[in-house]
């Protein structure tokens, strides 16, 4: 599965912890992993959209910066053929009044 492919780089890469499903008690810092789309034909492709928490909203720009700048290097791994950006945004929760950004990669991946 490449969201475990994921979890585990961006665990090792990122100053603040990584998860696949949200936390029942969060840290004020950290990133959530969704798989929104993907093809699973000859060559493997992926959608994924990361969302960065932070305690205020310029922590959560801080963050969604080194996310992006720890997926330009993803291509470093055997399994992932190709990383691109699709998009990444302020994505404050309105409900819940959490800090956040949304950054959404599309990656073309071996398995």
């Amino acid at each position: 599965m490449i969201e475990t492919v994921i979890y585990t780089y961006l665990s090792k890469k990122l100053s603040v912890p990584a998860y696949m499903l949200e936390p029942k008690t969060p840290p004020e810092k950290y990133v959530l992993i969704e798989r929104t789309d993907g093809d699973d034909r000859e060559v493997r492709e992926a959608t994924i959209a990361i969302k960065s928490y932070g305690g205020t909203l310029l922590d959560a720009c801080k963050l969604n910066e080194e996310l992006k700048d720890a997926m330009r290097e993803i291509i470093e791994l055997n399994e992932i053929a190709k990383c691109k950006l699709n998009s990444d945004y302020n994505f404050t929760d309105t409900e819940t009044k959490r800090f956040r950004y949304q950054a959404v990669f599309n990656l073309v991946y071996y398995q």
